[in-house]
């Protein structure tokens, strides 16, 4: 494709590279990586004299906040802030030539004062419009102190604003999660983190929280709502907060997220050692925090198993129609059943599917995507979780409970209606996935191959029910490479799907549905007895 939209896409990402890489340059132990970033700050601020004119960007959509040297305010922000940082690392090493000033004299100055007053204008207009929660202000605000030197560790309340109690951005979405998280921490350069607001200290503990309770035994971190699916951009942003987190906390609360990052990404931080100017806080939580009833996310592990099940609000433009789908994560990096992440926006057909309900794990009613409705979790504690969601559909009611059971984890998904409907529960695999009917009714699942940990999984309804395997998208860093699914069905007004899963050989002998009891038999001889109306 060659349009005007997809060439000035291609002019952005690559003036956002140079300024990272101005970044990074400035911050070298060599002179003339330093000399080089400096003509770069140089030749920036010629270009913004040039190119700018009084106002806001006269080429930007109505709908848009505008920026002014970049159509779009958010885009000029997060550039702003790399070339922020740059003059920042010039103004404290020089360049070691001896000869002009070490940010590059009074044009860059210029250039920083320019964009610290774009970015401040552009937030009282985001205020002004009642949006002051967006995730933009994050950026505007870390332009505004970056580009400005400050050191005051003043993040304006917007942690309080932006995050649930829980720590959750409010948008539910891993992603944004971490784009919010990342601006707080590069607006605090300089700053002694004993000078935070002690609200935005706990609200930044709780996000870095967030992050470490969701994260898999081996530091993989389920991309939940809208996000890039392990793209490698995302893994050198992920790679900076954790580094971030590491010097503003103690106790390393990202260790195994920064591990799993560096095993995946090379990406290069070298400007990041010395962040703040105090002593790292002590870290506030004694265990791992896996319920997070504000978002609706909760972790159970079992039988080898991590689940993510997500029971929480819809999260506005960057959530997806997926209440109460289960995810399913494995050691190594195996994700047997992932939230399958986002496309690039630009792509509408696969952006409207990977936000649909189909591409889920979830439940649907007669084939229909379910409304962009919240969920809520019931109560959820590290053996078990209970979500609810009332509203996806007209006349249904759905609830779903994961339990970590003796040797497996216990799913049971339950969807009421007030008539006769197809009710269905989606298997999602991003695996190699095979499935077979015993004579006994219960259909045997395994997920994955020999290249990787397998997942058994042994299901069993209350009422007859299809189990239709059906091709659909893989994850989304790689949409064409379809995967096997299924749709598992039934055509009544109630119906009750009960599934047991397990790394590696399954310890399941049989599995029988009576009424609201439900009788796992094990090859052990011993039977576990749920009661599924408690």
């Amino acid at each position: 494709m060659d349009t005007a939209e997809v060439r000035g896409a291609w002019t952005v990402l690559a003036h956002q590279a140079c300024a990272l890489r101005l970044r990074h340059l400035a911050a070298s132990e060599d002179a003339a990586d330093r000399v080089s970033a400096a003509r770069g700050l140089e030749r920036y601020a010629a270009l913004y004299a040039e190119l700018t004119r009084p106002g806001e960007h006269s080429g930007a959509p109505d709908w848009m906040l505008r920026g002014r040297l970049f159509q779009q305010a958010l885009t000029e922000a997060i550039w702003a802030v790399n070339i922020g940082h740059a003059a920042w690392s010039l103004g404290e090493r020089g360049t070691g030539t001896g000869t002009g000033t070490s940010t590059g004299g009074a044009a860059v100055a210029r250039l920083l004062a320019a964009l610290a007053h774009s970015a401040e204008a552009a937030r009282e207009r985001l205020v002004a419009r009642g949006d002051e929660r967006s995730n933009y202000t994050a950026w505007l605000n870390a332009a505004a102190a970056v580009c400005r030197g400050r050191r005051d560790g003043d993040l304006r309340g917007h942690p309080g604003l932006a995050t649930h109690p829980d720590g959750w951005e409010w948008e539910g979405s891993t992603y944004y999660h971490l784009f919010v998280l990342r601006a707080y921490l590069l607006s605090l350069r300089g700053c002694d983190p004993a000078r935070i607001a002690p609200d935005d200290r706990e609200r930044l503990a709780a996000m870095a929280a967030a992050l470490a309770g969701i994260a898999a035994p081996d530091g993989d971190l389920p991309e939940l709502h809208d996000g890039p699916y392990r793209r490698a951009e995302a893994l050198a942003e992920l790679h900076e907060v954790c580094l971030l987190v590491h010097q503003l906390f103690t106790g390393e609360p990202l260790a195994e997220v920064l591990d799993r990052v560096r095993s995946r990404s090379a990406a290069p931080a070298p400007d990041v050692e010395g962040w703040f100017d105090g002593s790292a806080l002590p870290w506030p939580y004694s265990r791992p925090r896996r319920t997070f009833p504000d978002a609706g996310f909760a972790v159970v592990r079992g039988g080898g198993v991590h689940a993510v099940l997500d029971a929480g609000p819809h999260g506005g433009g960057h959530g997806h129609q997926d209440k109460l789908a289960l995810y399913l994560y494995g050691p190594d990096g195996v994700a047997w059943q992932p939230d399958p992440g986002q496309v690039p926006y630009a792509h509408r057909a696969f952006r409207a599917y990977y936000a649909s309900t189909a591409a889920h794990p979830a439940f649907s009613v007669d084939g229909a995507d379910q409304r962009q409705v919240d969920a809520r979790l019931d109560r959820a504690d590290e053996r078990a979780a209970h979500g609810v969601c009332a509203q996806a559909y007209d006349g249904v009611t759905a609830t779903r409970t994961v339990t970590a059971a003796a040797g497996y984890l216990l799913d049971v998904l339950t969807v009421e209606a007030d008539r006769e409907r197809t009710l269905t529960a989606h298997l999602r695999p991003a695996v190699e996935f095979d499935a077979v009917r015993g004579p006994d009714g219960v259909v045997r699942t395994v997920w994955g191959d020999e290249a990787g940990p397998v997942l058994t999984g042994s299901h069993v309804a209350s009422v007859q029910a299809e189990f239709a395997i059906r091709p659909h998208p893989g994850p989304a860093d790689d949409p064409a490479a379809v995967r096997q699914g299924a749709d598992w069905s039934a055509h009544s007004g109630r119906v009750v799907f009960a599934s047991a899963y397990c790394r590696g050989l399954s310890p399941v002998r049989a599995m029988r549905l009576d009424g609201s009891l439900l009788a796992v038999e094990l090859l052990d001889g011993t039977t576990d007895h749920h009661d599924l109306g408690e």
